[in-house]
C-alpha cells in the first residue's frame, strides 16, 4: 500500500463504496424476503410472485448503482489495475471472518468485472480462492429434545413455529407428524430412538407453502426432516412430513423456485443442507436459497476445479441440434453450455433479443418443478485444447459475434449454463415400455403444470424436454417461451367455398401469439403405443377450449397449487390470488 495519504484515502473510498453497495443490496434482499411470512399468512400469492421477480433483479440493480457511485467518487482512478489491487487488499482485510464474507467478495468481483469488462478471471484484482467455510455453529437452530414422546415433541415444534393465523387443529397435526415418523423409523421403538429435533431458525417459503427444515438426531444416525405447512380457507395445517434424502432433495431441486428464508448465516445453512443432501451440488443450494450470484460463483469454481483434474473434451450435447443454440457439454461434468447462433434458420422467426427476454422471463417466474434453472455467463473463458476442431469450427462459423479465440482460450461473450438432463426423445427409446409410458404421461403433466403457472412452452417437440435423475420430465428450451395469458387459442378453421383453405394461393395472417392446439399432434413424434398412452390422459391439450380455460383462470388471478411432494389427502386446488 502506498504511503501517500491521498491515494490511501481513494483506495479506502473505493472499498467503502463497494461495501456500502453490498449492504444496500443485502438490505433490500432481506426486506423482500421478510415479506414472505406476511404473504403466506394473508395468502397473497400474487404479491409473492411479484417478489420473486423483484428479488432476482436486485443484484444487477445494486451492482450498476455501485459502479455509478464509484465513477462519481473516483473519476479517472476507476480503471487502474494497480489501484484496484490495493482496493482488493483493503476490502479483504476488513471483511475477513465476517459472516457470509464470501457474498461480499463475490459482489466485489462483480464490480471489478463491470469496470474492466473482464474475460475469464482477473486474479490481479479479483478474489479467486473460495472464502473459508463458516462453522455450522454460526447457524441459529431451534432444538427440541424428545423425552420418549414423539407426540409431545411434535407439538412443541408446531407451537414454536406458529403464525398469527392459527392452526386448524395443531394437536391432530402433531399426532399425524409423530405417526409418520414412527412409520418411517419402523414402529414402536421410534419414540425412544429419536433423541431430538433440530430446525433452522427460519421458515422457508416457496409457492403456497411454508417449510420447517431440520434434522432428527437418532440413537444411531441423523436423518432429515422437512415439515410442509399449507394455509387454506380454514387456517394453517401440516400438509406433509418429509423424512428421506430423496424427498427433501426434490424440495430443494434445481427445477424449483427460489426460497424466501432468512437464516442467521446463508453459508452455514448451505453447509447444513449439504450435510443432509451430500449429493446435491453446493452451487444449487445457494441458488435455491435465492443467492443466485453466489450459486453462479460456486458453479464456476467447481467447473474450473474439475477442468484442472480431468482431460476429456467438450462435445456436442446429446440430442438433436438446435436451430437457435449450439449446445455442448463435458462428458465428465453434469452441465450443458448453450451458445446462441448469430443467425437462426427457418422456420425460426425470433430474434436474439427475443430469446434473451424468454430466458429472463423464466428466471423471474415460478419454476413449478418443471423448468431447469439457467445461469447467464458473460465473457466465459474455457481452454481451447479441450474442444474438438469440428466443434470449434461450428462455434466460429455459427456464432462469430459471441465466440472468439484468445491464445489458448475460447471466450464466449454470453453463454447459458444449466444442469444436463437426458432428452426425452432419446430417453423413451432407451427404457422399457412401462417406463416410456410413465414419462410420456409425465410429459403431458409437465405441459399442464407449466400452463398452470402461466407458461406456454411454445415448442412442444419431445427433444425440448428432458428427464432428470429422479425421473421427472422438465422443459429446458426457452427460445419461444411466452405467457399463456398473452396467447390467443383457436380451433383450426374449416375450409369452405368462400375461403378454400387448402388452395396454395390462400393465405391468412397468423400472429406470433396465435395458437392452434389441434396442430400439437404433429409434435408427438413417438411410437403409436406411446401416442395412444399420451392421448388417453392428455387429449385435452389438443383442444383450444382447454387452453382458453387455462388462460381464463390465469387472467382471473387463479393459480394451481403444484407442490414437490405427494399429498395423500388433499386434492389439487385452484387458488385465487
Amino acid at each position: 500500500m502506498t504511503d501517500s495519504p491521498s491515494r490511501y484515502q481513494r483506495v479506502a473510498t473505493a472499498a467503502r463504496c463497494i461495501h456500502d453497495g453490498f449492504l444496500d443490496y443485502n438490505r433490500a434482499f432481506r426486506e423482500i424476503t421478510a415479506r414472505a411470512g406476511r404473504r403466506f399468512e394473508e395468502r397473497d400469492w400474487k404479491g409473492q410472485m411479484a417478489d420473486i421477480a423483484a428479488r432476482v433483479e436486485l443484484y444487477e440493480l445494486w451492482a450498476r448503482r455501485t459502479v455509478e457511485t464509484l465513477r462519481t467518487e473516483l473519476g479517472e482512478d476507476l480503471a487502474g489495475h494497480a489501484f484496484w489491487a490495493e482496493v482488493r487488499e483493503c476490502f479483504g482485510l476488513r471483511v475477513e471472518a465476517v459472516p457470509d464474507a464470501g457474498f461480499m467478495k463475490t459482489f466485489f468481483n462483480s464490480i471489478t468485472r463491470r469496470v474492466f469488462g473482464t474475460r475469464g478471471v482477473d486474479a490481479a484484482v479479483e478474489f479467486v480462492q473460495p472464502p473459508p467455510e463458516e462453522g455450522i455453529e454460526s447457524l441459529t437452530m431451534r432444538r427440541y429434545p424428545c423425552w420418549n414422546d414423539l407426540d409431545q415433541a411434535c407439538q412443541r415444534v408446531l407451537q414454536d413455529f406458529a403464525f398469527e393465523r392459527p392452526y386448524v387443529n395443531r394437536d391432530a397435526d402433531a399426532r399425524d407428524m409423530a405417526a409418520t415418523i414412527r412409520e418411517q423409523l419402523g414402529g414402536g421403538e421410534a419414540d425412544a430412538d429419536c433423541l431430538r429435533f433440530e430446525f433452522i431458525d427460519s421458515h422457508f417459503f416457496q409457492g403456497t407453502r411454508a417449510y420447517l427444515v431440520g434434522r432428527m438426531r437418532l440413537t444411531d444416525q441423523v436423518r432429515p426432516i422437512v415439515v410442509a405447512l399449507r394455509n387454506d380457507d380454514e387456517g394453517i395445517a401440516v400438509d406433509a412430513v418429509l423424512l428421506t434424502a430423496e424427498q427433501v432433495g426434490v424440495v430443494f431441486s434445481y427445477t424449483r423456485s427460489y426460497y424466501f428464508a432468512d437464516p442467521t448465516s446463508v453459508v452455514a445453512a448451505v453447509q447444513f443442507l449439504h450435510g443432509l443432501l451430500p449429493d446435491k451440488p453446493i452451487d444449487e443450494l445457494y441458488t435455491v436459497l435465492g443467492r443466485l450470484r453466489q450459486g453462479k460463483t460456486e458453479r464456476y469454481r467447481q467447473l474450473m476445479h474439475h477442468l484442472d483434474r480431468t482431460d476429456d473434451a467438450f462435445v456436442h450435447a446429446a440430442g438433436d441440434a438446435g436451430l437457435v443454440m449450439i449446445v455442448f457439454t463435458l462428458p465428465s461434468f453434469n452441465l450443458v453450455f448453450k451458445i446462441m447462433r448469430d443467425v437462426f434458420r427457418p422456420p425460426k422467426t425470433t430474434t436474439q433479443e427475443d430469446v434473451h427476454q424468454s430466458y429472463r422471463l423464466v428466471s423471474r417466474h415460478d419454476h413449478a418443478g418443471r423448468l431447469i434453472d439457467t445461469q447467464f455467463f458473460r465473457n466465459l473463458e474455457l481452454p481451447r485444447a479441450r474442444f474438438s476442431e469440428a466443434l470449434i469450427d461450428e462455434l466460429m462459423q455459427e456464432a462469430p459475434r459471441t465466440v472468439a479465440a484468445h491464445g489458448d482460450r475460447l471466450v464466449f461473450g454470453h453463454a447459458y449454463v444449466e444442469r444436463r438432463v437426458r432428452p426425452l426423445n432419446l430417453y423413451i427409446r432407451e427404457v422399457e415400455e412401462a417406463e416410456a409410458k410413465r414419462v410420456i404421461l409425465d410429459y403431458g403433466r409437465c405441459i399442464k403444470d407449466l400452463a398452470a403457472t402461466n407458461i406456454f412452452a411454445g415448442d412442444l417437440l419431445l427433444k425440448n424436454f428432458g428427464v432428470t435423475s429422479s425421473g421427472r420430465v422438465v422443459f429446458y428450451d426457452y427460445d419461444e417461451v411466452m405467457l399463456v395469458s398473452d396467447c390467443r387459442f383457436y380451433e383450426l378453421p374449416e375450409p369452405d367455398e368462400d375461403f378454400p383453405l387448402m388452395e396454395h394461393a390462400t393465405t391468412r395472417f397468423v400472429g406470433a401469439h396465435d395458437i392452434f392446439p389441434e396442430e400439437f399432434i404433429r409434435f408427438l413424434a413417438m411410437p403409436a403405443f406411446l401416442r395412444q398412452t399420451f392421448l388417453s390422459e392428455h387429449s385435452d391439450l389438443l383442444t383450444a377450449e382447454y387452453w382458453r380455460d387455462v388462460k381464463r383462470r390465469r387472467v382471473a388471478g387463479e393459480v394451481a397449487e403444484i407442490v414437490p411432494y405427494a399429498r395423500q389427502s388433499i386434492a389439487p386446488q385452484q387458488i385465487s390470488l
